[in-house]
């Protein structure tokens, strides 16, 4: 670990500033580890001497949902999903950049619990990018993993991300990235993205280990970059006048990883070295947007058990699922989307928790692209239990989102 430090504290101090140019009047931090894709540019605020800037967005979710889940009684929640403040621009000179996201609804704080953090920070990083190539990053904030993951839960298309998104991901961390892209409006496209980090996610201040996460992961764009970086959000608002295809695929390396999900989940008895394969393609073109992934984590001897107490134990959720995801939108900004999911877990875990299938449509209008839109879905879940038995639940929902 020191030595990628040292690795990378001496590549930054080789590039020299004064052989770049870079462009401030449109100083858009255009990489896939920001907080979330935004169609506006917000409040900003910049010195009258340009060494300064400084700009601020928020968005929120409120929703009401329907559910009936079998065995259970009929229910219904209300509540604001997310409520999101997010700060970025520069300091001293427009190479370095910083980024800043804050949370503060229950469902993306958390319940506070004795010996944890409150999650309010979501993000806090520094940016180096010294050409439109390369973007280095240090700090908190979102792996280069699956699109999904990637995309801003206000850039979706349904609701909520699918249950291969929830139980498979890998989300947030604190570390290094670096980026080289290489993005063309016509031609041949593909971007390499790497991080190194701690593997533990997102405000963890328990005791510290000997264990790193290794993540990288390759895009490819065979008919150049998609319009109004439309990699970054879900559906084609733009309408690509000729087909646009993404082609990627991550591999992340968690090693010696104290939470069950690795970055996510409760802390597991015993550390385990978790794999976790991510691939995902989406084609769009004219209004219609076809999404596909694939993703899988894997580890040897899932099932972490408590020294002290052998009847007590806790597990790697190890297995795979894939993700069918097929819209349209119409001229009017009316869109419909359906969503096919299937989960498939390890053998070593099948006892312990269910196989799943969903099934997603839902009807958004937007009324100012995703930063300001009116979304319906009805989702119906499928889970087969290790005994032959079977279950389902579903629920109805309708979500505002808003933001700047």
């Amino acid at each position: 670990m020191k030595k990628l430090i040292s690795f990378f504290l001496l590549f930054l101090s080789s590039v020299s500033l004064s052989q770049i140019k870079l462009e401030t009047k449109n100083n858009d931090l255009k990489l896939e580890a920001l907080p979330y894709y935004s169609y506006g540019k917000g409040l900003g605020i910049t010195s009258p001497d340009s060494l300064f800037q400084l700009n601020i967005r928020f968005r929120m979710q409120n929703r009401v949902t329907y559910f009936e889940n079998e065995g259970e009684d009929a229910a219904y929640s209300g509540e604001i999903r997310r409520l999101r403040l997010r700060f970025d621009g520069y300091v001293g000179n427009p190479h370095f950049l910083y980024v800043i996201q804050l949370s503060f609804a229950p469902g993306d704080v958390g319940e506070i619990q004795d010996g944890e953090n409150i999650n309010i920070i979501r993000d806090a990083a520094v940016f180096y990018r010294p050409n439109k190539h390369w973007s280095f990053l240090f700090g908190q904030t979102k792996l280069p993993g699956n699109r999904q993951r990637i995309n801003s839960s206000g850039a979706l298309q349904l609701t909520d991300r699918s249950i291969n998104n929830a139980r498979f991901t890998i989300d947030r961390d604190f570390g290094f990235q670096a980026y080289y892209l290489n993005e063309n409006k016509d031609k041949f496209s593909y971007n390499v993205k790497t991080a190194v980090s701690t593997g533990e996610g997102r405000n963890f201040t328990k005791s510290s280990d000997d264990g790193v996460a290794l993540t990288g992961k390759l895009e490819l764009m065979p008919f150049g970059s998609f319009k109004n970086d439309g990699t970054n959000f879900e559906g084609d608002l733009g309408r690509e006048k000729s087909p646009k295809l993404l082609l990627s695929g991550a591999f992340h390396q968690n090693n010696l990883a104290k939470r069950a999900q690795g970055q996510l989940g409760n802390d597991l008895f015993e550390q385990k070295t978790m794999k976790s394969v991510l691939l995902d393609a989406m084609l769009k073109y004219n209004g219609w947007s076809l999404m596909s992934s694939y993703m899988s984590r894997s580890a040897k001897d899932p099932i972490a058990f408590n020294p002290e107490d052998i009847t007590e134990f806790n597990y790697v959720p190890v297995g795979s699922g894939m993700d069918y995801q097929l819209s349209y939108v119409f001229p009017t900004n009316y869109e419909i989307i359906g969503r096919f999911s299937t989960q498939k877990m390890h053998e070593d875990i099948q006892a312990l928790t269910p196989d799943s299938k969903q099934y997603s449509l839902g009807v958004t209008k937007y009324l100012w692209e995703h930063a300001f839109k009116l979304q319906g879905e009805v989702t119906l879940s499928d889970l087969d239990y290790f005994d032959g038995s079977n279950k389902q639940n579903w629920y109805v929902r309708l979500q505002l989102e808003i933001g700047i």
